[in-house]
Parts: C-alpha cells; structure tokens; sequence
C-alpha cells in the first residue's frame, strides 16, 4: 500500500511501517478495524503531505473507545497502534502503558489526581490504555472516579500532540459509562466494536499460536478442539473468553502432551514429530482444564 504524492509518485511505506501493516493484517478477523486502522494511516500521511504544501490541517483528535469481551483483541490492537503512530509520526515513543481503575483512582481526597498523573506521566509519548474503563463511573457522587475522569480530560488537553488515550471495556458498560458522562463521548472520535471470534476464526488463531511455539495439532486434536468451541459457543458464558480461552487451551495441552510424552517413552526415543504434535488426548485435557477455569 502507497499513497499517491507530488507528480503522481508512489509514496512507499518505510520497512517499519510496511511490517506492523502486515502484521495488522494478518489479525484473524476483525475486517472492520483493520480497515479503520489502514483509513487512518492514510489520513496521517494524506496531512503531512498536505503540511508539506503549507495546506490548511484541521487539529487531529485520535482518541479511541474499544467496545468488546475479554480476549477480542482489545489490548493487541491498542499494542498495534501505539507503534504504527510512532512510526508514523504522531506519537514520539509508541509505547502503551495498560492500567484499570485500581491504578488510577485513590482512596482519599486529593490522591486520585496524584495517582492519575503519574500514570499519564509514564504513558506520554504513548498510549494510556485504560481497561474497564466504565468502573470509574460507577461508585456514586463521593467515589473518586469522577476525580480521575476530570484528570484525564485534562491530560488529553495539555498533552495532545504526545499522548493517545484508550478506553476499553464490555460494550453495553461502556456505552452506560459514555451515557453517564456526554462530554466523554466527543472527545473520543474513534469508537471501534470488537466482536466475538467465531469458531473458524478461533481454530485459526489456535492454529497461529501452537505453531509459533513449534508445535502442531493433529486432525483429531483440531477436531476435539472445534467440538469443545463449539459447544462453548452453543452453552458457554457469554463471555467465554474468546482468543484468551484458546491460549490457554494451548498452553495446558502442551503441557498435558509434555507429561504423556514422558511416561509413554525414554527421553532417547522420542521423536522429534512427536515433540512437535498435539493429540487428541492432550487437546482434550487442555480443554476440560480451561472449562473448568471458565466455568468457576
């Protein structure tokens, strides 16, 4: 992808930027935000170009709110941004600090703002990424929530060129915690819905995930995997975890595959297909430990 520059030229992105855009499209899923992520790249570059012309720019608000369950993508997304604006130019580190109420809000007058500005401190350059967002309307008229809010409002008008602010929380809580506080919601130009993954999609990022860690499933260990998703998905908690379930499936049937390994063979004769493959049997231990975790 390019944009199109001065004399109809091709304005190439540098390697850096090339490679984070290849990695934010090869997301499982989430077609929606990898469009408004590639929208946005576009609109940067479109008003440096237009800088560059002495053209007018309008004042540039890149604040988001990210509606979504637990293991959506919320947090690898925010991770994304953070370095494609330093890359970009817009942000002068690209990093993310991720924080929730507890390390914002205090427990007597005057020490939320403390706390509040001191997480603002770490973030600048960066990404302040604030999950549960919502809890800090919750509590009443004498909780300090309202306190951090007004800091952060406050840090997103004195820091505007060096800090990017995201909310994240379930949908209907964050749309309760927007309700709560109108002036919030226009200052978050940027509101992105993470769905659910499906269970194709949920195999995919099973199948990403295992083989980063050099390691394979066999065709009945997917199957098993695909039958428990499934059911998940049919009877499961509503929000049963997502991306976030199928790690942790993984780690345990590999560790499930570490322990039959061991006491089906001597050290010696084990394969290094065997090493490398996931059976059904781990897949299934895996998944029953992971139920029992969502389940309680």
């Amino acid at each position: 992808m390019g944009i199109t520059g001065k004399l109809g030229e091709k304005v190439k992105a540098s390697g850096k930027i090339q490679e984070i855009l290849d990695e934010i499209t090869g997301l499982v899923g989430l077609q929606e935000i990898k469009a408004l992520i590639h929208e946005l790249r576009s609109f940067v570059e479109i008003r440096q170009l237009r800088g560059k012309e002495g053209l007018l720019n309008e004042p540039m608000s890149l604040h988001m709110i990210f509606k979504g369950n637990p293991g959506s993508g919320k947090t690898t997304v925010a991770r994304l941004i953070g370095r494609l604006f330093k890359e970009l130019g817009v942000l002068p580190k690209g990093h993310i600090v991720e924080v929730e109420r507890a390390d914002l809000v205090g427990e007597y007058i005057g020490h939320t703002a403390v706390k509040a500005r001191e997480q603002v401190k770490k973030a600048l350059g960066g990404v302040l990424f604030i999950d549960e967002a919502y809890s800090l309307a919750r509590g009443g008229e004498k909780d300090f929530g309202k306190e951090c809010i007004d800091c952060l409002v406050r840090a997103m008008e004195d820091h505007r060129d060096s800090l990017i602010l995201i909310l994240a929380g379930y949908k209907d809580e964050m749309e309760y915690f927007l309700h709560c506080n109108p002036g919030i919601r226009s200052r978050f130009p940027i509101q992105l819905e993470f769905p659910d993954y499906t269970t194709t999609e949920l195999l995919a990022i099973a199948d990403a995930m295992v083989a980063q860690r050099q390691y394979r499933m066999s065709g009945e260990a997917r199957l098993t995997l695909r039958n428990f998703l499934l059911h998940q998905e049919k009877f499961g908690h509503q929000h049963r975890g997502n991306a976030r379930l199928v790690r942790n499936i993984a780690e345990k049937a590999i560790r499930r595959q570490a322990v039959r390994l061991l006491h089906a063979y001597d050290y010696q004769k084990i394969s290094r297909e065997a090493l490398m493959t996931l059976e059904a049997q781990d897949m299934l231990e895996g998944c029953n430990l992971a139920g029992l975790e969502t389940s309680s």
